[in-house]
């Protein structure tokens, strides 16, 4: 596991460390476990776009639409 410095300020700091004792954790665990959530949503963020490209039609070469063609009402 690596390590990190982090410059916090210091009034941050002891909020932190009073939310992690109301937590029964650590701050080193609510770091952590802020950035694997972060992480974990980016990549679902990543899914669910790739899904949402995925169900674009196919475009055949040559082949366009105007804007009001889309847009038809």
């Amino acid at each position: 596991m690596a390590t990190l410095t982090l410059a916090i300020e210091d009034g941050l700091l002891k909020e932190v460390r009073r939310l992690a004792i109301d937590r029964d954790t650590t701050v080193d665990q609510m770091v952590r476990e802020f950035l694997q959530s972060a992480v974990r949503l980016a990549s679902d963020r990543d899914a669910a776009q790739a899904r949402l490209l995925s169900r674009r039609y196919p475009v055949e070469d040559g082949i366009s639409w105007t804007r009001e063609e889309l847009h038809e009402r």
